[in-house]
This record gives C-alpha cells, sequence and structure tokens, in this order.
C-alpha cells in the first residue's frame, strides 16, 4: 500500500487535482477578501503553468513562506483564526497551496479528501439549488478524480459512466437516509459563532441610511400565505423591531426598566382578522415580522410591551409561523406611565427650528396635532428619494426646512420628533410595507426592498395610532411599491424593476421553486419528518424505531447493490467451449492444464508426456489459437468444426491409461 500511495503522479494525472482544487474553492470567493480569492487563483494558475511547462515544483521553503504569510493575513483580516469565515478561508487556502507540493498519489488523495471536505463548508453561506448543482458537479468531478488516479488513462466518456453507475447506486441510500435519519432542532450549519453575521435584515437600530442600504437588496424577506382573502397592498404593514429611545442620531429600542413588571398588551379586534402563516427567513433577531395588529401568536413567540412580536431564540434558520392579525384594532388604551415617558422624551439643545414649530401646536388636540404635521410634509415641497444630501448635528432642522428630500426612516424620525415635541406620545416602528403576490405558488413574497419605517402616536381612549407620514409625500409608495414612488435614476435591484412581463414570470417560477426546495429539501425539521413517517406507519417514531428502520433499509439496499454489481459468468464461446471440453478429456488421460498455461504451451507438454496424442493436441491447439487471437479469420466456422472434430479424434480413455 505504501509502494502504491507513493508512486509519482503521472502527467495526465494533475490537471484533473487542479480541476478539484478550482472547483471545490472558486464558490467561497464571494465570501473571501479580495486578495485572498486572488491569491488562491494566482497560486493555482502558477501550478498549471508548471505542469504546462514541466517544471519542478517550487522548493519547500517557498511553499513555507507562502503558508505563514497567508495564515498571517487570514488572522489579520478576521481578527481570529476561529470560527466560520476564518475557518473556510484556511481550508480554502490549503486546497489552493496543496497543490505546489503534489508530487505522488499520496498528494493527490489529500487534494481529494481536502476536496470532500471543503464542500460541506459551502452550506455555511448557501442552501440553494444553484448551490446543491454545483456541489453535485464538484461530487462528480471529485469521484471521476479518483477513478482516473486508481484507473490510470482512459476515455472521459468511461469515466463518466462509471461515476454516473456510482451515483445511481449512492441515490437509494441517500433518500433513506434523508427520509429515516433522526432530524435535529435548529440548524445544521450554524455550529460556528460567527455563522450567522452575514445575515441580512432590519437593524436592531435605526441610523441614518440604514433602511435605505437595506432597499437596495432584492433579497426575500418572508413569504406569507393567507388563508382567505389578502388584504389591499397598501394595509400590509408588517410590524418589526420598535424604537423609542433617540440620541439625536440613532433610535434604538429602549431596555425595561429594572424592577418594573411588564404589563401585557391589550389588542382589541375592531374588524375582519386573517390567518396566514409566514416563512420568514433568518435574521438572527428574536423579532418576528407580523402583520400590524397581531392577535393571535405562534407556539414559543409573546407581544412585548411595545407591541412587536418576540420569538423565544433568535431566528437563526428558515422556519414557519403562524398567525392571525387584525387591521382595525385599538391597542394599549391604557398604556403605562412609564412607556409614555419614554415615548416623550428627546434629547436637549437639538433642532431648535423643530421644537419651536412643534411648540406652537401644543395648545390643539392630539388628533390635530398629528393632521397638522402630514398637511406640513403633503404640502410643502418635500421630495421622496434614496439619495437625499448629508445632514449635521440639527438633522431634523436641516430635513424639514432646508433640504427636504429624504425617504421613509427621515419623515418617520422629523414626524416623531414633532410629536414628541408638542407633547404627544410617539414612536418609530421599523418593518415591510406591502409585498407582491407569486401567482405560481399563491405566496405574497416580501422582499428587502419592502423594508420601511413609519411612526405610532398614543391617543388617550383609542390606544397607539398608526401613521405613516411618507405616504403623505409619496403615496405610489404604499399603494404600488418602492419602484413606482422612485424615478429610474434612482438605485433599485432589477429584480424590483422589472417591466417585462417573461422576465417576472421567469423570476417568479424560479422564486416558487425555491419556496419548495426551502419547505421540502431544507424545512424538512423534525415535525416535518413525523408527518411524513406518519404515512409509512410510524406515527410516533422514536429514536430506537427509527435507526432500526434506518438499518433495515439501508441493509437490503446494500445487498441489492451487491447482487447488482456482483461480477456474472459471462457466457463462453463456442472455441472457448470446445477448448474446455477439450482438455477436460486429457485431464481424464492423466494431462491437468494449468490455469495459467496458454494453447501452445500446454500442447507442448502434452507432446512430452502423452506423445500418442501430441499431432491432435497440437492441431487442436492451433485452430483455438486462430479462433481467440485471430479475428480478421475469414475460416471461423470451418475451424470450429475442425476444433469440434479434433474432440471427436480423441481416442477413448481406459482406467489403466498412463
Amino acid at each position: 500500500m505504501n509502494g502504491v500511495s507513493s508512486r509519482p503522479l503521472e502527467h495526465g494525472e494533475t490537471p484533473w487535482l487542479l480541476a478539484v482544487a478550482l472547483i471545490t474553492g472558486s464558490p467561497h470567493a464571494w465570501h473571501l477578501p479580495g486578495w485572498l480569492s486572488a491569491l488562491c487563483g494566482g497560486v493555482l494558475g502558477w501550478r498549471l503553468w508548471l505542469w504546462h511547462r514541466r517544471r519542478a515544483l517550487p522548493p519547500r521553503w517557498w511553499l513555507a513562506l507562502l503558508v505563514a504569510g497567508s495564515t498571517a493575513g487570514i488572522g489579520w483580516q478576521f481578527g481570529t483564526l476561529l470560527g466560520r469565515d476564518a475557518g473556510v478561508a484556511l481550508l480554502v487556502v490549503f486546497m489552493a497551496l496543496k497543490p505546489l507540493e503534489m508530487a505522488r498519489r499520496r498528494d493527490a488523495l489529500v487534494v481529494i479528501m481536502l476536496g470532500y471536505f471543503l464542500l460541506l463548508s459551502h452550506y455555511f453561506y448557501s442552501q440553494s439549488i444553484p448551490t446543491g448543482l454545483w456541489l453535485l458537479i464538484a461530487v462528480a468531478l471529485l469521484t471521476g478524480t479518483l477513478i482516473r488516479l486508481h484507473g490510470g488513462a482512459q476515455p472521459i466518456v468511461a469515466i463518466a459512466r462509471l461515476v454516473g453507475l456510482l451515483l445511481a447506486q449512492a441515490l437509494p441510500l441517500m433518500l433513506i437516509l434523508y427520509l429515516f435519519f433522526p432530524r435535529i432542532s435548529g440548524p445544521l450549519w450554524g455550529l460556528p459563532q460567527d455563522a450567522h453575521s452575514g445575515l441580512s435584515g432590519l437593524s436592531e437600530q435605526m441610523a441614518p441610511g440604514s433602511i435605505s442600504r437595506l432597499i437596495q437588496s432584492s433579497a426575500i424577506a418572508f413569504r406569507s400565505r393567507f388563508a382567505g382573502t389578502l388584504p389591499e397592498r397598501a394595509a400590509l404593514y408588517w410590524r418589526g423591531p420598535v424604537f423609542d429611545d433617540y440620541d439625536g442620531l440613532t433610535w434604538r429600542a429602549s431596555t425595561p426598566s429594572a424592577g418594573t413588571p411588564a404589563k401585557s398588551p391589550t389588542i382589541d379586534a375592531l374588524g375582519e382578522t386573517y390567518a396566514y402563516t409566514t416563512l420568514l427567513e433568518a435574521h438572527n433577531q428574536r423579532w418576528l415580522l407580523a402583520l400590524d395588529m397581531p392577535t393571535a401568536l405562534p407556539a414559543g413567540a409573546a407581544l412585548a410591551p411595545s407591541l412587536q412580536v418576540l420569538s423565544s431564540e433568535p431566528v437563526r434558520a428558515r422556519a414557519q409561523f403562524p398567525f392571525v392579525a387584525v387591521l382595525d384594532y385599538r391597542a394599549n388604551a391604557m398604556e403605562t406611565t412609564d412607556i409614555l415617558q419614554k415615548t416623550l422624551s428627546l434629547p436637549a439643545n437639538i433642532n431648535p427650528r423643530t421644537r419651536a414649530l412643534a411648540e406652537q401646536w401644543r395648545s390643539m388636540p392630539p388628533e390635530k396635532i398629528a393632521a397638522t404635521a402630514l398637511a406640513l410634509f403633503e404640502k410643502e415641497n418635500f421630495y421622496y428619494t434614496l439619495q437625499p444630501p448629508l445632514l449635521g448635528q440639527d438633522g431634523i432642522d436641516q430635513f424639514l426646512f432646508d433640504t427636504r428630500r429624504g425617504f421613509c426612516e427621515h419623515y418617520a424620525s422629523a414626524f416623531v420628533f414633532l410629536m414628541r415635541a408638542a407633547g404627544v406620545p410617539a414612536r418609530v416602528v421599523a418593518g415591510y410595507q406591502g409585498g407582491e403576490v407569486n401567482p405560481i405558488d399563491g405566496y405574497l413574497t416580501v422582499r428587502q426592498s419592502d423594508a420601511h419605517a413609519w411612526a405610532e402616536i398614543w391617543l388617550a381612549g383609542r390606544g397607539w395610532q398608526r401613521i405613516d407620514p411618507t405616504a403623505a409625500v409619496a403615496p405610489s409608495r404604499i399603494a404600488r411599491g418602492i419602484a413606482a414612488a422612485l424615478p429610474d435614476s434612482e438605485p433599485l435591484p432589477p429584480l424590483v424593476r422589472l417591466e417585462s412581463d417573461w422576465l417576472r414570470e421567469a423570476r417568479n417560477r424560479w422564486e416558487a421553486a425555491n419556496n419548495r426546495w426551502n419547505q421540502w429539501v431544507l424545512g424538512y425539521n423534525p415535525q416535518r419528518q413525523k408527518e411524513v413517517l406518519s404515512k409509512f406507519g410510524l406515527p410516533h417514531p422514536d429514536w430506537q424505531r427509527m435507526s432500526a428502520v434506518l438499518a433495515g433499509l439501508c441493509g437490503a439496499v446494500l445487498a441489492i447493490v451487491v447482487l447488482w454489481t456482483r461480477p456474472r459468468r459471462r457466457a463462453d464461446d463456442p472455441a472457448q467451449r470446445l477448448w474446455k471440453k477439450y482438455c477436460a478429456q486429457l485431464r481424464r488421460r492423466g494431462v491437468n492444464r494449468a490455469p495459467w498455461e496458454g494453447p501452445t504451451a500446454f500442447a507442448r507438454r502434452v507432446a512430452s508426456e502423452k506423445p500418442s496424442l501430441a499431432a491432435l493436441t497440437r492441431e487442436a491447439a492451433a485452430h483455438y489459437t486462430a479462433l481467440r487471437y485471430d479475428r480478421s479469420d475469414t475460416e471461423r466456422p470451418r475451424r470450429l468444426r475442425l476444433l469440434e472434430n479434433c474432440l471427436r479424434r480423441l481416442p477413448p480413455s481406459r482406467r489403466n491409461d498412463v
């Protein structure tokens, strides 16, 4: 075995191994720093040039410098060598550098095993259909490279045929393991501490530009499917984090006061309720996106005093949540003094012009104050844009009286400041507004580009009331979406501005396929597994029963594969059958042919051991040799008859024949 592993690589085996390194590492270029991707690509290109020119590999000290330098660079880039991102970066670098010392088969096997391991790391970043297809191609290439290493030079078609056969044999085992292997709760690919650092979505705070950056993404935030009638688009406000603490620049959610018991929110439904189910993408936060206002929550969720829905754990994997909501409601008509005081506080010595304006409204009823502020946005020359000018320390003053250009977070922030300065409790609510129904699967798709911010004010006897100042400036944003409210010159993702019917249909079909993949493949959780296994006669499966079924099915599949791949006995051709009969007759006469003995050598031995049969055996051996090895012989039928005649001409055997 050691001799085989130390065999030098053939010249034709190196391109296969370089292709393995490229196909297993290249998808990580999206996540690695640019300098690291360039380094790995340059190293693989250098190794390809050395192979093409048949040059010697670089000295080991060169490789040691590259390893030390790249490791130090990764530590500097990520601040650590542990965790998801740094660990994957090290794996990719090692895969790129290993071919520089790849001279023997043992090195090639290390590259292949590292390639199999590296494939698993792709699921840390994406579990989509394209990722699955890419990894399937990569597994096929890895398997084909193993066949090339152990089987020698052969046509690519033959290697591809064998790869397909091996993958087909593995397919039943894959399905059985997928269906019956006991599932665990939580994300399988979320073990490192930084496994969720790249998730997008609403932030824990609202700083200038945070929502506009989110709007630039066409990624799906969640999907919802309603049990009955879908509300109008303008009524689709998906409630997320609630911000009531303002420092003059950033809005945050305030922390509850120590020792103050939280009061349970009171929601009075005044209109029709809507039941729906949400498929929420992972965002690594506790809040759930719920239609404003939720009246029935999923298991494990609770309604916070600020009326935001909080899960018991951060949402670190795509999950399904059932809700019931009402659009016409009265929320917390009797609010706590602590919350009312928080929603009136403002930092001192900022935005004096806004304070002066609000001071003029203090004598009005709260409803009139809100209406006056909305009229200000509606009648004055305000402009909705994702590219507003930068604002200074008194940003709200500059926005209201000077620039008058901004998007939802500007209008919500300015409105809430005006309300608080006028003595009306108010706060900012972040979430999403709108959505688009996919006609293929019937799900309402809400994207990150639908991110939105609005305001809430508290009115005595009526509770918290939603007011969206953006609707006064750009009503088309609420009625038809972000693309309708912005000119073509404003930056928006291409998927949001689709105008072609066939492109929109292609997008809908692709997203519907992804939705099914998410639910039936990636969403195959313990609950879904129980539902599926109950159809197989296992209504209450446990570890012991599932392990027994798993072992039995895997054993049955392996037995079938073994029987299928068992070497089959080839049917002898007529010449071989006649020759075997001739040799069997000679065995009865005391001359045994060894398995390795060819016909000519056997005829010579018969001549020395049985001279009386020498001539006949030489004739039979000559006919058999021509039939077996001379495929161009035009006299095959005649030779078969002559070989059969030799068998008939053998004299009868006698017991005393020696």
